[in-house]
Protein backbone atom coordinates (compact mmCIF):
# COMPACT_ATOMS: atom_id res chain seq x y z
CA UNK A 1 0.00 0.00 0.00
CA UNK A 2 2.90 2.30 0.78
CA UNK A 3 4.38 1.63 -2.71
CA UNK A 4 1.04 2.33 -4.35
CA UNK A 5 0.79 5.56 -2.36
CA UNK A 6 4.26 6.60 -3.55
CA UNK A 7 3.26 5.93 -7.16
CA UNK A 8 0.04 7.92 -6.82
CA UNK A 9 1.68 10.89 -5.09
CA UNK A 10 2.84 12.56 -8.38
CA UNK A 11 -0.67 12.06 -9.80
CA UNK A 12 -2.11 13.90 -6.82
CA UNK A 13 0.36 16.72 -7.49
CA UNK A 14 -0.65 16.84 -11.17
CA UNK A 15 -4.31 16.89 -10.16
CA UNK A 16 -3.73 19.78 -7.73
CA UNK A 17 -1.69 21.63 -10.37
CA UNK A 18 -4.43 21.17 -12.98
CA UNK A 19 -6.90 22.83 -10.62
CA UNK A 20 -4.62 25.88 -10.45
CA UNK A 21 -4.24 25.88 -14.25
CA UNK A 22 -8.02 25.87 -14.61
CA UNK A 23 -8.02 29.18 -12.72
CA UNK A 24 -5.49 30.73 -15.11
CA UNK A 25 -2.23 30.06 -13.24
CA UNK A 26 0.19 28.64 -15.83
CA UNK A 27 3.27 28.88 -13.61
CA UNK A 28 2.68 25.60 -11.72
CA UNK A 29 5.18 22.84 -12.47
CA UNK A 30 5.45 19.29 -11.06
CA UNK A 31 8.81 17.72 -10.19
CA UNK A 32 9.42 15.05 -12.83
CA UNK A 33 11.79 13.09 -10.59
CA UNK A 34 8.91 12.11 -8.29
CA UNK A 35 7.39 9.59 -10.68
CA UNK A 36 8.56 6.49 -12.54
CA UNK A 37 7.65 4.94 -15.89
CA UNK A 38 4.36 6.10 -17.38
CA UNK A 39 3.64 8.34 -14.38
CA UNK A 40 6.90 10.20 -15.02
CA UNK A 41 5.95 10.53 -18.71
CA UNK A 42 2.57 11.94 -17.67
CA UNK A 43 4.23 14.52 -15.40
CA UNK A 44 6.62 15.50 -18.21
CA UNK A 45 3.68 15.89 -20.63
CA UNK A 46 1.85 18.03 -18.09
CA UNK A 47 4.87 20.32 -17.66
CA UNK A 48 5.25 20.62 -21.44
CA UNK A 49 1.54 21.44 -21.83
CA UNK A 50 1.70 24.18 -19.18
CA UNK A 51 4.84 25.61 -20.79
CA UNK A 52 2.99 25.87 -24.12
CA UNK A 53 -0.11 27.37 -22.47
CA UNK A 54 2.08 29.91 -20.70
CA UNK A 55 3.63 30.95 -24.02
CA UNK A 56 0.21 31.26 -25.67
CA UNK A 57 -1.10 33.34 -22.76
CA UNK A 58 1.93 35.63 -22.90
CA UNK A 59 1.49 36.04 -26.68
CA UNK A 60 -2.25 36.75 -26.22
CA UNK A 61 -1.53 39.38 -23.56
CA UNK A 62 1.13 41.05 -25.72
CA UNK A 63 -1.23 41.01 -28.70
CA UNK A 64 -4.05 42.67 -26.74
CA UNK A 65 -1.70 45.29 -25.26
CA UNK A 66 -0.18 46.12 -28.65
CA UNK A 67 -3.55 46.11 -30.39
CA UNK A 68 -4.99 48.47 -27.76
CA UNK A 69 -2.00 50.80 -28.06
CA UNK A 70 -2.12 50.90 -31.87
CA UNK A 71 -5.85 51.64 -31.84
CA UNK A 72 -5.62 54.22 -29.05
CA UNK A 73 -3.09 56.43 -30.83
CA UNK A 74 -5.22 57.42 -33.87
CA UNK A 75 -8.37 57.62 -31.73
CA UNK A 76 -6.72 60.14 -29.39
CA UNK A 77 -5.51 62.10 -32.43
CA UNK A 78 -8.99 62.15 -34.01
CA UNK A 79 -10.57 63.28 -30.72
CA UNK A 80 -8.01 66.03 -30.23
CA UNK A 81 -8.30 67.52 -33.71
CA UNK A 82 -12.10 67.17 -33.71
CA UNK A 83 -12.16 69.33 -30.56
CA UNK A 84 -9.87 71.84 -32.25
CA UNK A 85 -12.39 72.13 -35.10
CA UNK A 86 -14.98 73.38 -32.59
CA UNK A 87 -12.97 76.56 -32.02
CA UNK A 88 -14.27 79.75 -33.62
CA UNK A 89 -10.85 81.37 -34.09
CA UNK A 90 -9.44 78.86 -36.59
CA UNK A 91 -8.27 80.01 -39.98
CA UNK A 92 -9.60 78.22 -43.05
CA UNK A 93 -6.14 76.71 -43.65
CA UNK A 94 -6.03 75.31 -40.09
CA UNK A 95 -9.53 73.92 -40.41
CA UNK A 96 -8.64 72.09 -43.64
CA UNK A 97 -5.43 70.75 -42.14
CA UNK A 98 -7.18 69.41 -39.01
CA UNK A 99 -9.89 67.82 -41.17
CA UNK A 100 -7.18 66.22 -43.32
CA UNK A 101 -5.46 64.74 -40.25
CA UNK A 102 -8.76 63.32 -38.98
CA UNK A 103 -9.39 61.69 -42.37
CA UNK A 104 -5.88 60.20 -42.46
CA UNK A 105 -6.17 58.79 -38.92
CA UNK A 106 -9.64 57.39 -39.67
CA UNK A 107 -8.24 55.69 -42.77
CA UNK A 108 -5.42 54.27 -40.63
CA UNK A 109 -7.98 52.78 -38.22
CA UNK A 110 -10.00 51.29 -41.08
CA UNK A 111 -6.86 49.79 -42.62
CA UNK A 112 -5.76 48.34 -39.29
CA UNK A 113 -9.18 46.81 -38.65
CA UNK A 114 -9.22 45.21 -42.10
CA UNK A 115 -5.73 43.77 -41.57
CA UNK A 116 -6.62 42.35 -38.15
CA UNK A 117 -9.74 40.67 -39.56
CA UNK A 118 -7.82 39.27 -42.54
CA UNK A 119 -4.96 38.01 -40.37
CA UNK A 120 -7.40 36.35 -37.96
CA UNK A 121 -9.12 34.65 -40.90
CA UNK A 122 -5.81 33.43 -42.35
CA UNK A 123 -4.58 32.13 -38.99
CA UNK A 124 -7.68 29.94 -38.80
CA UNK A 125 -7.25 28.76 -42.39
CA UNK A 126 -5.17 25.68 -43.13
CA UNK A 127 -5.37 25.37 -46.91
CA UNK A 128 -5.42 27.77 -49.85
CA UNK A 129 -8.76 27.79 -51.66
CA UNK A 130 -9.98 29.37 -54.92
CA UNK A 131 -6.75 28.65 -56.76
CA UNK A 132 -6.32 29.70 -60.37
CA UNK A 133 -3.41 29.68 -62.80
CA UNK A 134 -2.22 33.17 -63.63
CA UNK A 135 0.84 35.15 -64.69
CA UNK A 136 2.70 36.08 -61.53
CA UNK A 137 4.97 38.57 -63.32
CA UNK A 138 1.88 40.40 -64.58
CA UNK A 139 0.49 40.46 -61.04
CA UNK A 140 3.68 42.11 -59.81
CA UNK A 141 3.44 44.74 -62.57
CA UNK A 142 -0.20 45.45 -61.66
CA UNK A 143 0.69 45.88 -57.98
CA UNK A 144 3.47 48.29 -58.93
CA UNK A 145 1.01 50.32 -61.02
CA UNK A 146 -1.47 50.27 -58.14
CA UNK A 147 1.13 52.06 -55.99
CA UNK A 148 2.29 54.41 -58.74
CA UNK A 149 1.28 57.58 -56.90
CA UNK A 150 3.27 56.59 -53.80
CA UNK A 151 6.53 55.89 -55.61
CA UNK A 152 6.13 58.84 -57.96
CA UNK A 153 5.59 61.19 -55.00
CA UNK A 154 9.05 60.15 -53.72
CA UNK A 155 10.56 60.25 -57.22
CA UNK A 156 11.63 56.62 -56.94
CA UNK A 157 13.07 54.56 -59.78
CA UNK A 158 11.63 51.05 -60.21
CA UNK A 159 13.99 48.52 -61.75
CA UNK A 160 12.20 45.37 -62.89
CA UNK A 161 13.56 41.97 -63.84
CA UNK A 162 10.42 39.88 -64.24
CA UNK A 163 10.62 36.56 -66.03
CA UNK A 164 7.41 35.25 -67.57
CA UNK A 165 6.04 32.88 -64.93
CA UNK A 166 2.73 31.07 -64.45
CA UNK A 167 1.73 30.29 -60.88
CA UNK A 168 -1.21 28.38 -59.42
CA UNK A 169 -2.56 30.02 -56.28
CA UNK A 170 -5.10 32.39 -54.80
CA UNK A 171 -4.52 35.58 -56.77
CA UNK A 172 -6.19 37.87 -54.23
CA UNK A 173 -4.14 36.48 -51.33
CA UNK A 174 -0.88 36.83 -53.23
CA UNK A 175 -1.67 40.44 -54.13
CA UNK A 176 -1.56 41.22 -50.38
CA UNK A 177 2.00 39.85 -50.31
CA UNK A 178 3.30 42.05 -53.14
CA UNK A 179 1.43 45.22 -52.10
CA UNK A 180 2.73 44.98 -48.53
CA UNK A 181 6.32 44.32 -49.61
CA UNK A 182 6.21 47.14 -52.17
CA UNK A 183 4.63 49.53 -49.66
CA UNK A 184 7.42 48.79 -47.19
CA UNK A 185 10.10 49.36 -49.82
CA UNK A 186 8.52 52.69 -50.81
CA UNK A 187 8.12 53.79 -47.20
CA UNK A 188 11.75 53.20 -46.27
CA UNK A 189 13.36 54.34 -49.53
CA UNK A 190 15.04 57.76 -49.59
CA UNK A 191 13.77 60.47 -51.91
CA UNK A 192 14.96 59.70 -55.44
CA UNK A 193 16.02 56.18 -54.48
CA UNK A 194 15.82 52.88 -56.33
CA UNK A 195 13.59 49.84 -55.73
CA UNK A 196 14.39 46.55 -57.45
CA UNK A 197 11.66 43.99 -58.10
CA UNK A 198 12.34 40.63 -59.68
CA UNK A 199 10.95 37.14 -60.15
CA UNK A 200 12.46 34.04 -61.69
CA UNK A 201 12.27 30.28 -61.62
CA UNK A 202 14.88 28.45 -59.56
CA UNK A 203 14.46 24.67 -59.90
CA UNK A 204 10.96 23.85 -58.54
CA UNK A 205 10.41 27.28 -56.99
CA UNK A 206 9.41 30.75 -58.05
CA UNK A 207 11.66 33.25 -56.31
CA UNK A 208 10.47 36.85 -56.12
CA UNK A 209 12.31 39.67 -54.41
CA UNK A 210 11.67 43.30 -53.47
CA UNK A 211 14.79 45.30 -52.60
CA UNK A 212 15.11 48.85 -51.32
CA UNK A 213 18.20 50.90 -50.53
CA UNK A 214 16.82 52.75 -47.54
CA UNK A 215 17.24 52.72 -43.78
CA UNK A 216 17.65 48.98 -43.37
CA UNK A 217 17.31 47.32 -39.97
CA UNK A 218 19.44 45.91 -37.18
CA UNK A 219 19.63 42.21 -36.27
CA UNK A 220 16.98 42.48 -33.52
CA UNK A 221 14.46 44.09 -35.86
CA UNK A 222 15.29 41.66 -38.67
CA UNK A 223 14.63 38.59 -36.49
CA UNK A 224 11.29 39.97 -35.21
CA UNK A 225 10.03 41.78 -38.30
CA UNK A 226 7.31 39.20 -39.07
CA UNK A 227 5.72 39.35 -35.60
CA UNK A 228 2.29 40.93 -35.25
CA UNK A 229 2.44 44.61 -34.24
CA UNK A 230 6.24 44.60 -34.06
CA UNK A 231 7.81 47.77 -35.39
CA UNK A 232 11.50 48.57 -35.35
CA UNK A 233 12.68 52.04 -34.34
CA UNK A 234 12.65 53.25 -37.94
CA UNK A 235 8.99 52.32 -38.31
CA UNK A 236 7.63 54.32 -35.40
CA UNK A 237 8.17 57.63 -37.13
CA UNK A 238 6.23 56.61 -40.23
CA UNK A 239 2.79 55.29 -41.10
CA UNK A 240 2.19 51.63 -40.32
CA UNK A 241 0.77 49.27 -37.73
CA UNK A 242 3.09 46.26 -37.74
CA UNK A 243 0.58 43.90 -39.36
CA UNK A 244 1.61 43.93 -43.01
CA UNK A 245 4.60 41.60 -42.74
CA UNK A 246 2.77 39.26 -40.37
CA UNK A 247 0.10 38.96 -43.09
CA UNK A 248 2.76 38.35 -45.73
CA UNK A 249 4.40 35.56 -43.75
CA UNK A 250 1.10 33.82 -42.97
CA UNK A 251 0.07 33.84 -46.64
CA UNK A 252 3.45 32.54 -47.78
CA UNK A 253 3.34 29.81 -45.10
CA UNK A 254 -0.14 28.76 -46.26
CA UNK A 255 1.23 28.46 -49.81
CA UNK A 256 3.94 26.08 -48.58
CA UNK A 257 6.65 28.67 -49.27
CA UNK A 258 9.00 30.75 -47.19
CA UNK A 259 10.10 34.36 -46.91
CA UNK A 260 13.53 35.65 -45.92
CA UNK A 261 15.00 39.09 -45.35
CA UNK A 262 18.58 40.30 -45.59
CA UNK A 263 19.33 43.74 -44.21
CA UNK A 264 21.71 45.90 -42.24
CA UNK A 265 21.40 49.46 -40.87
CA UNK A 266 21.63 52.06 -43.68
CA UNK A 267 22.06 49.32 -46.30
CA UNK A 268 18.45 48.73 -47.29
CA UNK A 269 16.52 45.48 -47.14
CA UNK A 270 15.81 42.62 -49.53
CA UNK A 271 12.71 40.47 -48.98
CA UNK A 272 12.75 37.19 -50.91
CA UNK A 273 9.65 35.01 -51.35
CA UNK A 274 10.00 31.34 -52.35
CA UNK A 275 6.85 29.70 -53.74
CA UNK A 276 6.75 26.02 -54.72
CA UNK A 277 5.59 25.38 -58.27
CA UNK A 278 2.73 22.97 -58.78
CA UNK A 279 2.92 21.84 -62.39
CA UNK A 280 0.75 18.75 -62.16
Amino acid sequence: ACFVGQKLSPLHKVNDAMKQVSHGDFSVRVDETDGVGEVRDLVASYNHMVEELSGIEMFRTDFINNFSHEFKTPIVSIRGFARQLERDDLSEAERREYARIIAVEAERLAHMSANVLLLTKLENQQIVTDKTRYRLDEQLRNCILLLEKQWEDKNLELRLELDELTYEGNEEMMSHVWVNLLNNAIKFSPEGGVIEVGCMRVQSFIVAHVTDHGKGMDDVTRTRIFEKFYQGDNAHATEGNGLGLALVKRIVDLCGGKITVTSAPNEGACFSVYLPLNEA
